[in-house]
């Protein structure tokens, strides 16, 4: 990487940290904190802590996270877990230091946008290279000991958080904060993945080469072949060599490819399932000539 990207990268990420700390700070401070609402993962546990331990969250949001950083640093790289550790301390410090009007009292609102604003703050450190939750690298730990996926572990950890709120505070703001941690979620999922949600979709029809040309010159998407054996009965009969395509698609064309394939071959057998990243290859529309 060259002296001049390298400084780029940097700039870039800073400005993802800095804009999510300022975002979580909004969520923070002007919706969760005055009302005594809840989210989900470190930052969870935080806000539980102070609610019984009357004092700044600040030093709550410090010492939560310190673990999951020095965990970090042997699951990912020193780089991310210094960077962490400094998106932490500066979101402590914001938290801290400046003073965000309460923006709404109805419990709904407060649910939905405490929760997105917390959600787009964490999305966009995440994009920095960093975290200010660092629940997830606890959920890597365990999934490579254990037979929990990340999703498996983190959706486990909060079932208990917000039972222990449901316990230790009242129902309603369990529920709430249930809300508000649903919220959060959906805002790191949109920021992360973005409105073009990639799809991939697995065909396998006697017509391949016509739904091949079809994706390929009609709708201008890039397809790979695969070369494989069919199968069925009891002692698992082979069928003859066939062919079968797969693409890389936004959830927004899959309806008009489904459409499509099924003028050429009402039959096909058609796969779908999500795609949590893509780099590289032809997954965007070519330009027509």
């Amino acid at each position: 990487m060259t002296k001049k990207k390298s400084k780029q990268k940097w700039a870039r990420e800073f400005l993802f940290i800095a804009a999510g700390i300022f975002s979580a700070a909004i969520g923070l401070k002007g919706f969760l904190l005055p009302n005594g609402f809840f989210d989900g993962g470190a930052m969870g546990i935080s806000l539980l802590l102070n609610h019984f331990v009357h004092t700044n969250l600040s030093i709550f949001i410090v010492l939560v996270n310190i673990p999951f950083v020095l965990l970090g640093v042997r699951q990912i790289s020193l780089e991310f877990a210094l960077k962490s550790a400094l998106a932490i301390f500066f979101l402590a410090l914001v938290v801290h230091w400046i003073e965000i009007p309460v923006v709404t009292s109805d419990k709904f609102l407060i649910s939905i946008f405490g929760g997105a604003f917390l959600g787009l703050g964490i999305g966009l450190t995440i994009r920095g290279g960093a975290v200010i939750d660092g629940t997830e690298v606890l959920a890597i730990q365990i999934s490579r000991k254990s037979s929990l996926s990340v999703g498996d572990f983190i959706a486990l950890f909060n079932m208990c958080l917000f039972a222990g709120v449901a316990i230790l505070i009242n129902l309603e703001t369990a529920m709430y904060s249930m809300l508000t941690y649903v919220a959060a979620s959906k805002s790191v999922d949109f920021l992360l993945s973005g409105i073009e949600e990639y799809i991939g979709v697995t065909i396998i029809s006697p017509e391949f080469e016509k739904i091949r040309k079809m994706l390929v010159h009609d709708l201008q998407r890039g397809v790979t072949v695969y070369k494989t054996e069919g199968g069925y009965g009891k002692i698992g009969h082979r069928t003859e060599e066939r062919k079968a395509l797969f693409c890389a698609v936004t959830r927004l064309e899959v309806t008009k490819i489904l459409a499509e394939i099924d003028v050429i071959d009402p039959d096909a057998f058609v796969l779908q399932h999500s795609i949590k990243d893509t780099r590289g290859g032809m997954i965007k529309r070519r330009p027509l000539h």
